[in-house]
């Protein structure tokens, strides 16, 4: 058994792009060497800003000779049979191929094909340069005269088999035992002859952690320490703390301050200054819980005065950031939140769609309307509307600013300091709504609480999507360049998370409606409809006029459809990552609900009501039904409108008479829970079915030679069907 030792050694690769590459790199070479009929008992793999490195150990020397029989044609076949079994079988001659027998099919020619196997080191050989060549990354460039692309020019390739070379060349580059350490602290080169010898050097004297598992905890260790020592809290931030893995090759953690006058900016804009210009990470006052003058970087270097100068050095970068960040702070608060929400009509939000201010404007008549529709636990605020259009009128007024055009990812937060700031602050349930309404912009992200928050930002991701669907833009397959899916899965989470009644149907359709001769203008534009067929103002309704396609109604009632059907896609994602059935969801969306947080209750309580032995065996029940119904239907012999004679049943069996008595007391019993929406309740009522209908279909031949009797028992089971078909529709239901 044999050590391989791959590392790729280049100058600074990204650290987003380190981990994948990694993991590619491993995937890529397993691939190879499997393939190539090697075994081995370990593969492991590292990364860091310069090098990509594989370890396999237990690898087999050589691959096993390989014996392959191939079957050919019959003897005596044509010649155009017998010339392409020997191209494919590799043979030169007829005579190469051995003839076997079959008592069945007589005689036929058969290629025995021996391939002897190879050692590792041809294998690797072969495989790296090939790997190397062919693999993806997100950006890659060439650099001199060669045709070869990396990530950034690539300095050495170290591949070493049990302490030997494994000879091979890439674009000039030739493969080698040396490898390098630190740029600062130990350069080197140093000869290698295994992964032993490799990792004890560069962790020695070369001062390089190979793996990001210990850069990171070398990196959390001082900062443990280094907040410890000074009294402070360091702000977590994972996204953050990956990147800085990647940065440093022998990570040393240094505390810094920066000048405590510029705490009176917003503490989201010191972090984000510190964390995208200058890779800090952010600390707080473990006595006041608020943002501390410090900051904490992560060095690449191990300073003999302990990085004092490195932090002096990194304060002076950061004050110079923050003067920029303050100049535009005290800018923008010059300026009243209306003065900028008034050039959003000369920002385009999208050509058929017109200008941010234009979408601002059906939001703020959305988010009213909203506002008087949308049912919250917390009762009726009569102020809501007013609010709401506020925050609506606002919201996106921070767009123009100069601090989120420094820092757009502070859209929505920094609107809520000016709102709070400005000569006459806005209520803070305005400000509040003017950062919330963008939420949730990722799976981790938090969803507004409060009515004013959740209703801007309902209309907001709700003007969005009508419209886009309006205009036909629609995501295809993986493609979703306006990450509507996102926004679809915001308006889900919103609901859901807050108990939020809304009746989506509606809203889409009325948007639709709302605004129908602007689609037909759209249409005009594009060459699609005559002027003299768009109606004047007083002109209602859709209904009568056509464009190349059908009627404007039926495109509206399309696209309503096909948002509704988005939505349905939206929330079995959502409901699925919390461990629910995707078909329940499906059985529930049948019914034509359209209340997201009512379907989620009925999911829910289906889901549970299917766990149980009384729901699973009346499932059970109701497709043995359905399946018999459905058999009629296709013969053509289901009689039309069945209804259940109850001069039959009396005569019929007791099984028969029972299931008749349960299902008209169940009919009645659900009413009340279906009425106040205890679907729980209503599921329990339902189990009371269980036993009649499996006794029924125990004891009874649905299928009786008397017609009457026959078409009666049809109609006691459209009764079950039915009857169920109340809470969910049990035939989208698996099992």
């Amino acid at each position: 058994m044999a050590e391989l030792l791959l590392e790729i050694f280049s100058e600074e690769i990204p650290a987003r792009m380190q981990a994948k590459a990694e993991s590619d790199l491993g995937a890529a070479l397993e691939k190879a060497l499997g393939e190539a009929g090697l075994s081995w008992s370990a593969l492991e793999t590292a990364s860091g800003p310069r090098r990509l490195t594989v370890f396999v150990d237990g690898l087999t020397e050589r691959s096993a000779d390989v014996k392959e029989e191939r079957k050919g044609p019959k003897v005596g076949a044509p010649d155009k049979a017998v010339e392409g079994f020997l191209r494919g079988a590799g043979l030169s001659d007829i005579s190469q191929a051995e003839v076997r027998s079959d008592p069945k099919k007589g005689d036929f020619y058969v290629a025995v094909i021996e391939t002897p196997g190879r050692d590792a080191k041809d294998i690797i050989a072969e495989a790296v340069p090939a790997i190397i060549r062919g693999f993806h990354w997100p950006k890659s460039m060439r650099w001199g005269t060669g045709e070869l692309r990396w990530v950034r020019p690539l300095q050495r390739i170290t591949c070493v088999l049990d302490g030997q070379i494994v000879p091979f060349d890439v674009d000039g580059l030739a493969s080698g035992n040396e490898t390098e350490g630190h740029r600062v602290h130990g350069r080197g080169p140093y000869t290698v002859t295994g992964r032993k010898d490799y990792e004890a050097q560069l962790g020695g004297a070369g001062h390089v952690k190979l793996t990001r598992d210990e850069r990171r905890q070398v990196i959390l260790e001082g900062i443990e320490k280094v907040c410890a020592d000074a009294g402070l809290e360091w702000i977590e931030d994972k996204g953050l703390l990956e990147e800085v893995v990647g940065l440093a090759e022998w990570p040393v953690v240094v505390l810094g301050n920066m000048d405590p006058d510029f705490l009176a900016l917003p503490p989201e804009v010191i972090q984000l200054s510190m964390r995208t210009h200058q890779k800090y990470f952010a600390v707080n006052d473990t006595k006041t819980g608020k943002l501390a003058p410090n900051f904490i970087v992560v060095a690449n270097i191990d300073a003999a005065d302990g990085g004092k100068k490195l932090a002096e050095g990194n304060s002076r970068v950061l004050s110079a950031r923050l003067d920029d960040a303050r100049f535009f702070w005290d800018l923008d608060k010059a300026k009243p939140l209306e003065e900028m929400a008034e050039k959003l009509s000369t920002i385009a939000f999208k050509a058929e769609l017109g200008s941010l201010g234009d979408k601002v404007g059906r939001v703020v008549e959305l988010a009213r309307e909203l506002a008087d529709k949308i049912k919250f636990g917390t009762g009726i605020d009569p102020l809501l509307p007013a609010m709401a259009d506020r925050a609506a009128r606002l919201a996106k007024a921070d767009l123009v600013s100069e601090m989120v055009g420094e820092f757009p990812e502070l859209q929505g937060v920094i609107g809520r300091y000016y709102a709070l700031e400005a000569e006459q602050p806005e209520p803070a349930v305005v400000a509040d709504a003017i950062r919330d309404h963008y939420k949730p912009q990722g799976p981790s992200d938090s969803v507004p609480t409060d009515p004013v928050g959740i209703t801007v930002a309902l209309a907001d991701k709700l003007d969005t999507l009508v419209w886009f669907w309006a205009i036909g833009e629609t995501p295809t397959g993986s493609k979703d360049p306006f990450a509507l899916r996102r926004t679809a899965l915001g308006v889900t989470r919103i609901l859901v998370e807050n108990s939020t009644r809304l009746k989506l149907k509606d809203v889409i359709d009325r948007e639709l409606q709302k605004h129908w001769k602007k689609i037909m203008w759209e249409d005009h534009a594009k060459g699609e409809l005559p002027e003299s067929a768009i109606p004047g103002e007083s002109d209602e309704t859709p209904s009568d006029y056509v464009y190349a396609g059908g009627r404007y109604q039926d495109r509206i009632s399309k696209a309503t459809t096909d948002l509704l059907s988005f939505f349905a896609d939206r929330l079995k994602q959502f409901l699925r990552d919390q461990g629910q059935r995707h078909d329940l969801i499906d059985a529930v969306f049948a019914l034509g609900e359209d209340d997201l947080v009512l379907i989620t209750r009925r999911v829910e309580a289906l889901g549970a009501f299917l766990g149980s032995e009384d729901g699973a065996n009346l499932l059970a029940g109701y497709k043995r039904a359905a399946n018999i119904l459905r058999a009629e239907e296709k013969k053509g012999e289901l009689p039309e409108n069945l209804s259940v004679n109850a001069d039959l049943i009396a005569k019929g069996p007791a099984e028969e008479q029972a299931l008749a008595k349960a299902l008209t007391e169940v009919q009645a019993a659900i009413e009340g829970p279906l009425e106040t929406e205890d679907f729980t309740g209503a599921m329990a009522e339902l189990a009371k079915l269980r036993g009649p209908v499996d006794a029924f279909f125990e004891a009874v031949m649905v299928n009786d030679d008397d017609a009457a009797v026959r078409a009666n028992r049809l109609a006691l089971l459209t009764q079950i069907r039915d009857t169920l078909h109340r809470v969910a529709d049990f035939s989208r239901i698996d099992g």
